[in-house]
């Protein structure tokens, strides 16, 4: 896989947005077989900035309903809050 096969997007929310300015980390969604070796490699070479620590979880998706009575389901994701190195920054614009 290469790198913009293991970073899909970078999760922009309220959350997410403290946690850059306080705490200097991102949240990315990563692909489901990436480890977070990859994942720290992927960040560090699409953003150009030091990775300190990869946390990974697998949000499972929500059971949803769009106008019929059998329930579908959104897809599970892998989620990859990425700490990086005090000064480094990734441009959300």
């Amino acid at each position: 896989m290469n790198s913009f096969e293991i970073i899909k997007t970078v999760r922009v929310t309220e959350k997410g947005t403290l946690q850059g300015e306080k705490l200097n980390q991102y949240t990315v969604v990563a692909d489901r077989r990436a480890n977070k070796i990859q994942i720290r490699q992927a960040v560090q070479e699409l953003f150009k900035v030091k990775v300190l620590r990869v946390n990974t979880l697998n949000v499972r998706g929500k059971v949803r309903r769009q106008r019929t009575s059998q329930a579908g389901r959104a897809p599970d994701w892998k989620k990859a809050i990425v700490t990086l190195k005090a000064g480094d920054k990734i441009s959300l614009t």
